[in-house]
């Protein structure tokens, strides 16, 4: 895929609410080959309205699976970006997106490769967000 991506010209970057330190040891363990940029305290994230702050059951959860948000994130506030994926051209036009509150639902490829080759528009935002609504994605 990701040579698909860069076939056209284009690259994949994600970006990330860890710490630089920490993104980049994300991006060493898992053999990432392309770029994982930090964004402190969510700041990039909440611009595009993709912030919500996790449960009190989930962070329950992960800190008994040994995941320290606060230590990874660098604060407190227990917020995560949700998933998105968005396709935006050199002069910053967003030529796609997909945003699901359901963490597992993501862009199909043939998506993404038809976007960076022109093929319209498409948005696919699933409404409302996890921030706004009650209980776990997929509930």
């Amino acid at each position: 895929m990701l040579a698909d991506i860069r076939s056209l010209g284009a690259d994949l970057v994600a970006i990330s609410p860890e710490l630089p330190d920490n993104s980049h040891v994300t991006a060493e363990k898992n053999d990432l080959t392309f770029h994982v940029l930090s964004d402190a305290g969510n700041a990039v994230a909440k611009k595009f309205g993709l912030v919500f702050q996790l449960p009190l059951d989930l962070r329950e959860m992960y800190q008994s699976l040994g995941i320290d948000l606060p230590a990874h994130n660098g604060d407190q506030s227990y917020e995560l970006p949700l998933p998105a994926t968005y396709v935006i051209d050199r002069g910053g036009v967003i030529e796609a997106v997909f945003a699901d509150a359901d963490y597992v639902k993501r862009m199909e490829p043939a998506d993404i490769l038809a976007a960076l080759r022109g093929g319209g528009r498409s948005e696919h935002r699933a409404a409302p967000l996890y921030a706004k609504r009650q209980g776990r994605p997929g509930d």
